[in-house]
C-alpha cells in the first residue's frame, strides 16, 4: 500500500503576497517558474505531495523530465512516487475540450519510460484527479481509455514498461448535492472497476472541493456538504472493507476552507477524517515561512490521527433542509449584487497564467443563470469591497432555523462562530451602507450583518491596525468606483 500524504501543495492563485522564492517578487508565478515552486515545495517545506494542474490553465508537460535532469540527485534519493509524488488534474473532457487530456496521459507514460531508464521508481505518475466527476462511468471512461492509450504506446514503440496499463482515478466532487450522493458514486465506481478490471480498487481517495461550493452555495452548504460526505464515506468503507482517504481542497479564508498556517487548531478541530489537505499558495506565502514549515508539520503529524463524526439518516434529513434554506438566502444575495462585484473583478491581479474559463478551453461556474468568476477571483473582488462573502445569506439562514436545526448546524461546522468572526473584522460597514442605498440586494446582506451580530452577540468590523487599514483601502476602492477611475493601481 502506498504511503497517504497529509499535504497536497497545488497551483491554486490565491497568493497576496510574492512567493519566497521569487526572485523578481511580482507575485506572478509563470507556468516557467512551476516546476522550481513544486521542487521548492518537496525540499524547503517538506511537502510529500504535489498538484500539477492541466485544469485550465498552461502547464510545462516535460515536469518529470525537468525533475530528472535538473534535480536528479534530490529524486534520486527521494523517488517520485514512491516518496514524493507528482498528482496531475487532468481537464474534465465532459466540460472541456479534451486537447490537454491526451498531452497528460503521455506524459504519464512516457515519464515512466524514462524513470526506469535512469533505473529510478518505474511510475512516477500513478494517479490523476478528475475534477467536476458526477458519474462512475467518467471515472471508468478515464481509466478505460488511459489502459487503451498504453496498449498502443507500447505497442507501436515496443517499449520496456508495457505492464503500466492502469492507473488510479481520483473523483474530485464539486457540488453540494453530489457531496450527499458520494456514497451512491464510489459504489457504482466500485462495483464497475470490480467488472471490468475483476477486482476492486485497493483503496479510494475521494476529493471534496470546499471553495467551489461555497461560491455556488454559501459557506453553511458547503461545510454541510464535506461533512455529510465524509461522514458518508466512512462508512461506506466499513461496509465494503475498500479503505478511503478523502480529500479535501481548503484555502487560507474562511469562505473558502479557513487552512491557514495561523488556524491549525480549528482546522484540526474540523475537518477530522480527512486524511490529505490542499496547502495552497496563500498558505505557502502569505505567512512568514517558519510559521508555514511549522503549521505543515503539526499537519502532518496530527491530521492522519482525527476520526470523521458521523451522521444518521435523521441527521441527514434534517440538514438537506438547512441547506435549501442557506442555498435561498445566499443566491438571492449574491445574483443580486453581481453587478457590483463585477467592477472589481478586472483588476484583481493575476497570480497565474490561467486560460480564459470561456469557451473551448475551460468553464466559469454558474449561480443560477449568471456566468460567475472562479471562487478566488470572487472571494478577492468582495474582499476589496469590504464585504466578507462569508456573512452573505448566513445572517438570515440562522435566524430562519428551528432549535433542533441550528444545534445540528453547530455540531457540523463546529467552529462556525469562530469563522464568521474572523471574517466579519474585514466588514466595512460604510461601504455596505452607502451600496444598500442603491440595491435592495446589499440591504438584504444588511440584514445578514445584523441578525448575526444579535445570535452571536458580537460587533463585527476591524478591530487591529492592519483590519483598520484594510477598511481604509476597501473605500478607497469602492469611492474609485463611484469616480469610475481605473481600479487596478488600488486593489
Amino acid at each position: 500500500m502506498r504511503r497517504i500524504p497529509a499535504v497536497m501543495a497545488t497551483q491554486h492563485p490565491d497568493n497576496a503576497a510574492a512567493p519566497y522564492w521569487e526572485k523578481d517578487g511580482d507575485g506572478f508565478v509563470s507556468a516557467k517558474e512551476e516546476v522550481a515552486e513544486a521542487y521548492s515545495a518537496y525540499v524547503d517545506l517538506g511537502v510529500d505531495e504535489f498538484m500539477w494542474d492541466w485544469e485550465g490553465k498552461y502547464v510545462d508537460e516535460a515536469v518529470v523530465e525537468r525533475f530528472f535532469t535538473e534535480y536528479h540527485d534530490y529524486f534520486s534519493k527521494h523517488q517520485l512516487g514512491k516518496e514524493k509524488f507528482l498528482t496531475f488534474r487532468i481537464p474534465n473532457i465532459w466540460q472541456e475540450k479534451g486537447y490537454s487530456l491526451a498531452r497528460s496521459f503521455m506524459a504519464t507514460l512516457t515519464a515512466a519510460d524514462m524513470a526506469k531508464d535512469l533505473g529510478l521508481h518505474d511510475r512516477p505518475l500513478f494517479e490523476v484527479i478528475l475534477p467536476m466527476t458526477t458519474s462512475a462511468q467518467q471515472l471508468m471512461y478515464i481509466q478505460k481509455t488511459f489502459s487503451k492509450l498504453a496498449k498502443v504506446k507500447h505497442t507501436l514503440f515496443h517499449d520496456s514498461t508495457a505492464t503500466f496499463n492502469y492507473i488510479e482515478v481520483i473523483p474530485l466532487v464539486e457540488e453540494v448535492k453530489q457531496m450527499f450522493d458520494v456514497r451512491a458514486l464510489v459504489d457504482k465506481y466500485a462495483h464497475l472497476h470490480k467488472a471490468y478490471y475483476k477486482h476492486k480498487p485497493q483503496y479510494l481517495r475521494p476529493f471534496l472541493a470546499r471553495s467551489d461550493p461555497a461560491l455556488v452555495a454559501g459557506l453553511i452548504p458547503a461545510v454541510i456538504g464535506n461533512k455529510v460526505a465524509l461522514s458518508e464515506l466512512y462508512q461506506w468503507s466499513e461496509r465494503t472493507g475498500i479503505p478511503v482517504y478523502p480529500i479535501v481542497g481548503t484555502g487560507s479564508l474562511p469562505f473558502r476552507g479557513s487552512c491557514a498556517p495561523d488556524n491549525i487548531d480549528k482546522y484540526l478541530e474540523e475537518y477530522r477524517g480527512v486524511r490529505t489537505i490542499t496547502m495552497q499558495s496563500a498558505f505557502r506565502y502569505d505567512y512568514p515561512l517558519t510559521q508555514v514549515k511549522a503549521a505543515i508539520q503539526r499537519l502532518q503529524k496530527d491530521l492522519p490521527r482525527t476520526t470523521p463524526q458521523f451522521f444518521g439518516k435523521r441527521e441527514l434529513g434534517i440538514v438537506q433542509n438547512i441547506v435549501r434554506k442557506a442555498e435561498a438566502h445566499y443566491r438571492e444575495a449574491v445574483m443580486s449584487v453581481a453587478a457590483d462585484m463585477f467592477r472589481i473583478v478586472p483588476a484583481i491581479p493575476a497570480r497565474r497564467e490561467r486560460r480564459l474559463h470561456i469557451g473551448l478551453l475551460g468553464y466559469s461556474r454558474s449561480i443560477g443563470k449568471k456566468q460567475f468568476p472562479r471562487a478566488i477571483t470572487f472571494t478577492a473582488a468582495m474582499y476589496s469591497l469590504g464585504i466578507p462573502p462569508e456573512l452573505i445569506g448566513t445572517g438570515r439562514t440562522l435566524r430562519a432555523l428551528t432549535k433542533s436545526e441550528g444545534e445540528l448546524v453547530h455540531q457540523m461546522y463546529r467552529c462556525i462562530e469562530h469563522d464568521l468572526k474572523l471574517a466579519g473584522r474585514y466588514l466595512n460597514k460604510e461601504n455596505l451602507a452607502a451600496l444598500a442605498k442603491q440595491h435592495k440586494g446589499w440591504q438584504a446582506i444588511q440584514t445578514d450583518i445584523d441578525y448575526l451580530e444579535q445570535y452571536f452577540g458580537m460587533q463585527l468590523g476591524p478591530k487591529t491596525q492592519i483590519e483598520r487599514s484594510h477598511r481604509t483601502a476597501t473605500s478607497a476602492i469602492y469611492a474609485a468606483i463611484q469616480r469610475h477611475q481605473p481600479l487596478a493601481a488600488t486593489v
